[in-house]
């Protein structure tokens, strides 16, 4: 299953992988310098918050370029339902 993401979804998911970079490494140095367990847990939330809308955001995408496909009857010979079927373990994935 390829995926194409336009300019904006594609800007807003870099974004939103960096952003969670960046917390990440607050984790990292957070840990190093023994800063407290409850801000540690506080900032790694937020960088899974971020990952996952990050994840969602691509699913939306294919899912979108899939109904699209479909419509249009572009599909390359794989089944809707195969395609149904792996979008849904994607999304479950992240869940």
């Amino acid at each position: 299953m390829e995926m194409e993401l336009a300019g904006a979804e594609l800007k807003a998911v870099l974004n939103r992988l960096r952003r969670a970079q960046g917390q990440i490494a607050g984790v990292i140095r957070m840990i190093e310098e023994g800063r407290d367990c409850e801000d540690v847990i506080t900032q790694l939330s937020a960088a899974s918050r971020a990952l996952d809308r990050a994840g969602f955001a691509i699913i939306a995408t294919g899912l979108q370029q899939c109904l699209t496909d479909v419509e249009s009857g572009r599909r390359n010979g794989e089944d809707v339902e195969q395609m149904r079927a792996r979008l849904e373990k994607l999304f479950l994935s992240l869940a």
